[in-house]
């Protein structure tokens, strides 16, 4: 059932493409908002690359195929989706538009779109949970805190979430030239609510000079030892998020995964690692079918989202365009991006012969010379 969308702020009669959105949420954000949301490591050649390596790809069109019944569903870990674009972790929601992660589940449900809430949310995940209409995942940093990470877990299962994604490519948070220059700090009336009262730091961010090996935040962070102890708190399937090569993708599903997210976490930990599209196919030849393959970084179009799923993805996962949404139009905003891409999706899959997501394979797409 499709739950209705209030009408919160006006959609702009100019707002017909996520980068149009981009634009409105840049004129509506401080600053140091717009230097975290859209800022990368270092040079930030791997956030532009997420982006670029996406229009190396083409399409094989197709023409004169039965589309009738058409539809663009998927079904992961049982639970069904209107189409394969899902809503990644993005932390501090509400630094973006004051009703936060309330208002992006709010779009989500009116989507039928699922949502993977950061452990770094602006909002209790119990608050968040009884205002979604729609699936939850629960994105999971494991902090040195193994007691509050562990309470996090639990707490997420009891308040009806349905998965664990766990990020795995971020002990540290990478250098972030952008953040640097801007002066990002948070404002005084918002935190990650859901980390009060950790007993040790988080993950924090490293500054120029500052020396992490042999010292005691890398020395609290997650191994591949705690993947057992982590599937023995919860019976929710456990996603690894962050995974960047065959080995770990084939060492992620042998220690307990049930899921794989290719993510280089936007391009904002470390810089010149390859776009994520890159690595998409290799990952899902290492893995087969055992596992779903998901991908996040660099969609920005419908046609993008039929292209990863041409190269093997389950699904896909968008961030910063629906934070744009966010900032710039509330949760009808978000509602707004989702459908956009949407509506780039099937045409593409019209255009291309293919009447649903399973007709979509590699011989759609082609690299381009």
């Amino acid at each position: 059932m499709q739950h209705p969308l209030p009408k919160l702020q006006q959609i702009p009669p100019t707002a017909v493409s996520v980068g149009d959105y981009e634009g409105l949420a840049r004129e509506r954000v401080s600053a140091s908002a717009w230097a975290f949301l859209s800022g990368g490591a270092t040079d930030e050649w791997t956030a532009r690359e997420n982006i670029a390596a996406y229009q190396r790809l083409t399409l094989r069109t197709r023409v004169l195929e039965d589309l009738s019944g058409g539809n663009t569903a998927v079904e992961i870990f049982g639970q069904r989706f209107a189409a394969p674009i899902l809503l990644a972790p993005v932390a501090y929601h509400r630094l973006f538009h004051p009703d936060g992660e309330l208002g992006t589940v709010l779009a989500a449900a009116a989507m039928q779109t699922g949502v993977v809430v950061s452990t770094q949310a602006t909002t209790l995940i119990e608050d968040v949970a009884r205002q979604a209409k729609t699936p939850l995942w629960f994105q999971l940093y494991v902090q040195a805190d193994r007691d509050l990470t562990a309470a996090l877990v639990r707490r997420a299962e009891a308040a009806g979430y349905t998965a664990l994604v766990v990020t795995v490519d971020a002990p540290v948070t990478g250098i972030r030239n952008r953040e640097q220059r801007a002066g990002f700090a948070l404002p005084s009336d918002l935190e990650a609510v859901n980390l009060r009262g950790m007993r040790v730091p988080s993950m924090q961010a490293v500054d120029n000079g500052q020396l992490l090996l042999g010292g005691p935040l890398l020395a609290s962070a997650m191994t591949w030892r705690d993947v057992a102890w982590l599937r023995s708190l919860t019976r929710l399937p456990l996603l690894a998020k962050g995974i960047m090569t065959a080995e770990d993708a084939q060492r992620a599903v042998a220690e307990g995964f049930d899921g794989i997210i290719v993510s280089n976490h936007g391009g904002r930990t470390l810089d010149t690692q390859p776009a994520t599209i890159d690595v998409l196919a290799e990952t899902v030849a290492a893995v087969g079918d055992r596992v779903p393959v998901l991908c996040d970084g660099g969609v920005r179009r419908g046609s993008d989202v039929f292209k990863a799923l041409a190269l093997g993805a389950k699904a896909v996962l968008i961030g910063r365009p629906y934070v744009y949404g966010l900032a710039a139009a509330g949760a009808a905003g978000v509602a707004h991006v989702i459908r956009i891409l949407r509506a780039e999706l099937e045409v593409t899959m019209a255009l291309c012969g293919c009447k649903d997501l399973n007709a979509i394979d590699t011989a759609r797409i082609r690299h381009a010379p």
